[in-house]
């Protein structure tokens, strides 16, 4: 029978690898990933991995999956639930069972179906399938790492050698699944590898074998996914950390000012200053301080003396730059700051997804010391809310903490490659030799913005340090007054950037019985389980927040027009109790969950549908 006679077309697949952390599933993912963008789907991915660096082998805890949802149709989730799920040991299977649809395809290695690895996942019995309820279940007991040796056996690898490649052959059976090609995973190999052609061979074979292993195992399903209808231009696979080195570059060369990244690293931010280190062909410096207020103050410190300034880290991180922040408040230098939510408190979940640092972002720095805060929302539009902490950080002459989260740095998308051309200005205020240099004068324009110094220029010598500046001169000053004038004037810089700030945008019905509300990462589960409710005929509207300090002047206005407001977020309500901070006159509803996991379309529908009852 020939099975490509009975492809199902599906208009968007979720597929799920996993296996322990030396199975290579994140690799196997990525290139999967590729290769459908490469093919035109639309795509969103989640990787999934525990903190430790060698986790405990063939156990639940020690499980590392991916996650890739592709599809037909534009993709806002890296999906609920998984249409196919690749188990490469019993723990896989046990740690995933719970993310796997009714009737999903499961397809796993028989071979590690062993007493050993049945102990290690603490299964109680030696049958996984019926112990977990998969008998309505399409179950494939592949020999994956049988067919491999057998595939490299006249190699000369030793056992172990050859086994790491299995993976390979698990990613040749969902090719096959899905009828994808072959060659540009065999060109990844050759540049991969360049310098090891045995690897090279090896995987290649690997990969064809289990391409052909499927084609003659009549019980795989065989789909087709067409490419997804998006706008034409050309595009990359990016993960939201490389997006936002990508967006500072990006924001440097429109300012015309050369780059500096100062940071630590730190879990999961760490890839933002190994991206921005690649570019130094486009200026870029970088600095791997001894620990994060190094970090910070190497980038303040290169502020000072007219760099584009970075400094990147997570949660714990921003803890220890605290002291430093407050510097670059009262100093009035430009610094993006970027902080990669992670779970905590703490060292908490390293590894897994977090909005939980809001309030830190807001208000965690002694005095007043008010910071522009804004919050991306998935992995490519980290590009764009990184060149915009950019923006706002050297036009107002102010510090800008920059929110993204673990299921944005890690996860990628498909991005559209921007040209610089077409990139908004960015216009530096520095101040001009010749001229009378008053370090705290504010401009006519009103935007309370100071004039930049570049160290060097004659005539514009001044003093700057953590001590409080005199209004106008900027010289060190402990009059009660004009600490109030300044403390003042800090404050309207940063209420003024709601000049550039856009409009907040509704999705949906402009008022209605329900509005529901999300910031940064949360915007696709939310975008999806509203859309599904408004074809069911609901009266369901929704709100994003990108910028959340200060927030779009129409914000009051668009909360008016809904009987009710709910705010759902990754943490136990922050952004809902900022809002009642500054709308008291509204009741928020709130909807939260803190399990180191996005949301899910059906536990978010379930929860909206109560208040539309």
């Amino acid at each position: 029978m020939d099975k490509k006679a009975n492809i199902v077309e599906k208009e968007a697949v979720v597929i799920r690898f996993s296996g322990d952390s030396g199975d290579g599933m994140q690799l196997t993912g990525n290139l999967f990933t590729d290769e459908s963008v490469l093919y035109g789907n639309d795509v969103a991915t989640f990787p999934d991995y525990p903190a430790e660096i060698r986790a405990p082998q063939g156990t639940v805890g020690g499980v590392s999956g991916f996650q890739v949802h592709f599809g037909h149709k534009e993709i806002h989730t890296s999906g609920d639930y998984a249409d196919i799920l690749v188990a490469m040991n019993p723990a896989a299977l046990k740690a995933n069972k719970r993310w796997l649809k009714p009737g999903g395809t499961v397809i796993t290695d028989v071979d590690t179906f062993t007493e050993k690895n049945f102990n290690k996942a603490e299964f109680k019995t030696d049958d996984p399938i019926t112990e977990l309820g998969l008998e309505d279940y399409n179950v494939i007991l592949s020999p994956i790492s049988t067919l491999t040796l057998e595939c490299l056996k006249d190699t000369g690898m030793d056992k172990k050698s050859m086994l790491r490649s299995k993976n390979m052959l698990a990613l040749g059976i969902c090719y096959h699944l899905f009828d994808k090609p072959l060659e540009n995973t065999y060109k990844y190999f050759e540049k991969k590898f360049a310098k090891k052609p045995a690897v090279i061979e090896a995987n290649k074979m690997v990969l064809k074998a289990g391409f052909d292993y499927a084609h003659n195992v009549h019980a795989l399903p065989s789909f087709r996914v067409e490419p997804a209808k998006i706008e034409a231009g050309k595009y990359r696979s990016i993960s939201g950390n490389q997006a936002t080195a990508w967006g500072l570059l990006a924001a440097a060369e429109k300012a015309n000012l050369p780059m500096f990244c100062g940071s630590y690293p730190i879990t999961p931010a760490t890839e933002i200053l190994q991206y921005i280190a690649q570019r130094q062909d486009l200026g870029a410096k970088t600095f791997q301080a001894e620990d994060e207020i190094a970090g910070i103050c190497s980038s303040i410190g290169a502020s000072f003396a007219g760099n584009f300034a970075v400094t990147t880290t997570s949660g714990p991180g921003l803890a220890l730059k605290t002291e430093a922040a407050g510097l670059a408040v009262i100093s009035e230098l430009p610094l993006v700051i970027v902080n990669v939510q992670r779970g905590g408190p703490s060292t908490g979940l390293p590894t897994k997804t977090e909005q939980a640092d809001l309030m830190q972002a807001l208000f965690a720095r002694n005095g007043e010391s008010p910071m522009p805060v804004i919050a991306a929302s998935s992995p490519s539009d980290a590009f764009d809310y990184a060149f915009e902490a950019g923006r706002i950080a050297v036009e107002y002459m102010t510090p800008v903490i920059l929110l993204t989260d673990g299921y944005i740095a890690n996860g990628t998308a498909p991005m559209k490659i921007k040209s610089m051309a077409d990139m908004p200005t960015i216009t530096p205020r520095i101040a001009k030799e010749g001229e009378e240099y008053l370090p705290y004068k504010r401009p006519e324009d009103g935007s309370g913005s100071r004039e930049w110094a570049i160290p060097g220029t004659p005539g514009l010598e001044h003093r700057l340090g953590g001590l409080e500046k005199m209004s106008v001169t900027g010289t060190v000053s402990y009059v009660p007054e004009n600490h109030q004038v300044m403390t003042d004037e800090r404050q309207y810089k940063v209420d003024q950037v709601v000049a550039i700030v856009p409009d907040q945008k509704i999705i949906g019905e402009q008022e209605g019985d329900l509005l529901v509300v999300g910031w940064g990462s949360t915007r696709g589960h939310l975008y999806d389980t509203v859309e599904e409710m408004r074809t069911e005929n609901k009266h369901v509207s929704f709100a994003n927040f990108n910028y959340i300090n200060p927030l779009p002047k129409n914000t009051a206005d668009i909360f008016s027009k809904f009987k009710k407001i709910v705010v759902a977020e990754i943490n136990s309500g922050q952004f809902v109790n900022y809002l009642r901070m500054n709308f008291p006159q509204f009741n928020f509803e709130q909807f939260n969950k803190v399990q180191g996991l996005p949301f899910t379309v059906e536990e978010l529908k379930g929860e909206f549908n109560k208040y539309l009852a």
